[in-house]
């Protein structure tokens, strides 16, 4: 019988792993291709010669990437919503979490707010109405049309709540009987110990402002204000429109791959390069903040 169960088991672990080898290769050969058409020349792209290696290698494309002033702007216009976003969301989570962790008998209002927060979790206002209130309060057409209604992310608030809420009492205890009071309380004690939730969250803004496109569409009308991926969506369109287009048209539509790929290698890039020094608070801060009250 117990060898049965570990046969079972072995079976199991290897249709796990070979499931997972296929998922991790369909979501790793696109990224390969569009790699491999940045360093290929146009008449490599242009015949589809490439596959998954670079044919014909060459960094024309990074090279011309340096001299686009439209793909700069926008890159830089990213940087400034990651930095302005993700601290602006650091601080209101922070500001939000913390009075939420309380007890009752300290903060006798908190079942208000919670439930509250809970309620703006699960019912979101429609695009229309989102859309005039950014408008009738002047944000439209700036950074921070894209970096205030994002500010307090309710999900991070309750995750980072719970990390609050799991630290242990008699830390606290003990500082209160120092005589630090909330604030002092806060900050010297309960952020410096919530470093992998703070991490985690502060993760979940980054990645969520970087990937964003959606609000850069709607709420910028200056090409030189609008986000790095939404810059790099209009590239998508504009590719994927080729019903109405001349042979010529397609033909140098065609010629623009080796471009635009570069321009997606280099968006992914901050990305790759955050991800590995925060990815040791990442699992932690999940499991040890994920459980709902």
């Amino acid at each position: 019988m117990i060898k049965y169960k570990t046969m079972e088991n072995r079976i199991f672990d290897l249709v796990v792993t070979v499931l997972l080898v296929l998922l991790g290769l369909f979501c790793l050969l696109p990224l390969l291709h569009v790699l491999a058409l940045s360093l290929s020349s146009k008449n490599a792209a242009v015949s589809g010669q490439v596959s998954f290696w670079p044919v014909q290698f060459t960094l024309a494309s990074y090279e011309y990437l340096l001299q686009d002033s439209r793909f700069l702007d926008a890159f830089l216009v990213s940087v400034k919503r990651v930095i302005l976003g993700g601290g602006l969301n650091l601080i209101c989570t922070v500001l939000m979490a913390y009075p939420l962790s309380l007890e009752k008998e300290e903060f006798p209002s908190r079942d208000r707010y919670m439930w509250f927060t809970i309620f703006c979790m699960l019912f979101g206002a429609s695009v229309v109405p989102w859309y005039f209130v950014i408008k009738e309060t002047g944000l439209l057409n700036s950074i921070w049309a894209l970096v205030v209604p994002s500010a307090v992310p309710v999900y991070n608030v309750i995750l980072l709540m719970n990390f609050f809420r799991g630290q242990p009492k008699a830390i606290k205890e003990s500082a209160q009987i120092d005589g630090i009071n909330q604030v002092q309380m806060m900050l010297l004690i309960c952020v410096p110990l919530a470093k992998p939730a703070i991490a985690t969250v502060t993760l979940f803004s980054i990645v969520g402002h970087w990937n964003n496109f959606f609000d850069g569409m709607l709420l910028i009308n200056t090409p030189s204000k609008v986000p790095l991926q939404t810059y790099i969506q209009s590239l998508v369109i504009n590719m994927s429109n080729t019903s109405q287009m001349s042979t010529e048209q397609m033909i140098n539509l065609m010629s623009q791959r080796t471009f635009n790929s570069s321009k997606i290698v280099v968006a992914t890039i901050p990305i790759l390069i955050i991800y590995p020094f925060m990815q040791k608070y990442f699992v932690t801060g999940i499991t040890l903040g994920s459980v709902k009250e």
